[in-house]
């Protein structure tokens, strides 16, 4: 008696999960395998279930009889146990198998723009040198590719060098092996691979160019059984002679004249695009001290919406005159509101004393000044108490 087919479901999904056509050679399996499982590992930040579902994806289409079930029957079939499917897949496993158990190091460079640069975009071209696997021997070293354990270091890498300090006492240090630089082979001479002379890796020039991209996956230095690392550049803002950023929004400093301030202004702010705009105020505004307007739609992009920009901010400074002469004194108060009538009598102010003010021009370094002269004083009148005797408060009782 012979047991029914099973019944057809969906056989699409793993193609779409690796992003290949139903065509795809095993070639295509594994370069597409590859590139994903690299962009969405764990350890480098990536979706852990995307991972899983790549690693499944990649092991039944890999295997020729179980790639055969699945676009026959799709993956029911396979969990049905045909083909010897149906076994859990250690997706870690895969990805040794590919790259081996490290990851290379991430290579950082930090990378000053302007204000400018990030208000506009550009494009720079950068001269990096990095590590590649050299093409002559695959990273094997060797023109046969055959090593053999360095007999310096027994395999190890490491090497312990012992030093005698004194009659019964001795350091003991590890270190690198300095004949197989740490990776336990040892070359012969006569069989070193003559592109990289047994290290393994070469020097490689790269140009790049930096967009808005700061992140190049897999461009750092190359080393055998390890998944290369990325460049990284980080963006360090230079500061701007007129501007300041705050997220999305730019701040812009500028002072007016007490003429200005009162009976109106304008003038032209040169923008980071070299745009002029024309800053006004309204017809018997008022603009006082330390006062911040807001023009909509003249901060700095946004990041991932171009089109949509902060809000610029103009911080006023209102500029006073030193001094003014009488006659400016009264053609002022003919025009401006009338001073508070005092409610003092001629005799009452008679009464009072007389006081002299003068300038304060930075309060913060007054009180500081004042603060260091108080400690000051403090720590010499302790010294002045005989035999060195601390001050104490005594307690009514």
């Amino acid at each position: 008696m012979f047991g029914r087919a099973p019944k057809k479901s969906d056989n699409t999904k793993y193609y779409e999960i690796l992003g290949v056509p139903k065509s795809a050679s095993q070639d295509d399996l594994k370069k597409a395998y590859r590139k994903a499982a690299i962009k969405n590992h764990p350890d480098k930040g990536g979706d852990p279930e995307k991972f899983k579902e790549l690693a499944q994806a990649y092991e039944v289409l890999s295997d020729p009889e179980k790639r055969e079930i699945y676009d026959q029957y799709g993956e029911d079939a396979l969990k049905e146990g045909m083909g010897g499917g149906g076994s859990h897949v250690d997706p870690f496993d895969i990805f040794s198998s590919f790259f081996g158990p490290s990851f290379g190091e991430d290579v950082v460079h930090p990378l000053k723009v302007s204000l400018e640069d990030l208000y506009n975009g550009t494009s720079k071209k950068l001269s990096l040198s990095r590590n590649v696997i050299c093409s002559k021997c695959k990273g094997k070293g060797s023109k046969s590719g055959a090593s053999m354990r360095c007999p310096g270091c027994q395999g190890s890498g490491m090497k312990v060098t012992i030093r005698q300090l004194g009659p019964s006492m001795i350091q003991q240090m590890q270190q690198p092996c300095n004949e197989c630089k740490g990776t336990g082979e040892s070359i012969n001479e006569k069989d070193r691979c003559p592109g990289c002379k047994g290290e393994k890796v070469i020097q490689e020039k790269k140009g790049m160019q930096h967009n808005q991209k700061i992140t190049f996956p897999g461009e750092a230095d190359e080393a055998p059984d390890t998944v290369t690392g990325d460049i990284v550049f980080v963006l360090q803002q230079k500061d701007h002679s007129k501007f300041k950023r705050k997220g999305e929004d730019l701040f812009y400093e500028h002072t007016l004249s007490l003429t200005e301030a009162l009976c109106g202004f304008q003038f032209v702010l040169t923008h980071l695009d070299n745009r002029q705009l024309l800053i006004k105020s309204d017809p018997g505004e008022v603009v006082k001290p330390d006062q911040f307007k807001a023009i909509n739609d003249e901060g700095m992009p946004i990041y991932q919406r171009p089109f949509m920009k902060g809000k610029l901010y103009i911080h006023f400074t209102v500029e006073f005159p030193d001094s003014l002469a009488p006659e400016q004194c009264k053609a002022l108060e003919t025009v401006l509101p009338p001073r508070p009538s005092s409610k003092l009598t001629d005799m009452e102010i008679d009464e009072c004393e007389e006081t002299t003010m003068h300038d304060v021009n930075n309060i913060e370094e007054e009180m500081r000044r004042k603060q260091a002269h108080a400690a000051q004083e403090a720590y010499e009148e302790d010294d002045e108490m005989p035999g060195g005797a601390q001050r104490v408060q005594c307690a009514q009782q």
